[in-house]
């Protein structure tokens, strides 16, 4: 009988160490996480993403989460895709991470991203999950670099990054919530990654190294 992970290999991707796992999200999941980032991820007065998709009102916050993530199911292919994992700490649901790529089969390139809910910053999670998720890209994925990138004003962000081996790779201008932000491009290579010393336990590998293109 056919099973939900066999039509999308990432509901089975299980990563995890320590008190830390990373799961493919499923439904049940993702009704947490919407919750979760309703009930707030920053302080409204700051804006650390991109695009400031947290300034939504909770109730449509809690819709655009849902529909971005089954947007990202339905856009997923070898041309391009989004993996995105729930991040359990001690079995509580505490946010995301996120690895993004396009053309990965030539470039073997991709964006990091993620968030946690507010009332889980500081704890050393956002270091743990970021180490992982690029531990799984390097030695599971076949990645040669990790990019990712924060603003200059979100310091916290900039040390995860600095824990886990990133270097600068140049600033940016963008515009943010109508206003200009310096935002600070980042890069990670294999050898520059800072590695937990316990080892990363990775399941159901094989179908997801196959929907991307590798071991065809």
């Amino acid at each position: 009988m056919t099973a939900l992970e066999d039509l999308f290999p990432p509901l089975g991707l299980t990563v995890s160490r320590g008190p830390l796992e990373m799961r493919g999200i499923t439904d049940e999941l993702l009704v947490g996480l919407c919750d979760l980032a309703a009930g707030g991820i920053h302080d409204p007065a700051t804006m650390p993403f991109y695009f400031p998709w947290t300034d939504a009102p909770a109730e449509e916050l809690r819709r655009n989460t849902a529909a971005y993530h089954w947007r990202a199911r339905a856009d997923f292919s070898v041309a391009a895709w989004d993996l995105n994992l729930a991040v359990l700490w001690d079995g509580r649901l505490v946010g995301t991470q996120g690895l993004s790529t396009s053309d990965f089969l030539v470039v073997r390139t991709g964006e990091t991203g993620s968030w946690l809910g507010r009332e889980f910053h500081g704890r050393g999670i956002g270091t743990a999950m970021r180490r992982a998720v690029c531990e799984l890209a390097f030695d599971h994925l076949d990645f040669t670099e990790i990019t990712s990138g924060a603003f200059l004003d979100n310091p916290a962000s900039r040390a995860v990054s600095a824990k886990v081996g990133y270097r600068s790779n140049g600033v940016r201008r963008l515009p943010r919530r109508g206003e200009l932000a310096l935002n600070e491009r980042l890069v990670l290579a294999p050898e520059d990654l800072v590695r937990d010393p316990d080892p990363l336990r990775v399941e159901g590998l094989g179908p997801l190294r196959r929907a991307v293109g590798l071991d065809a």
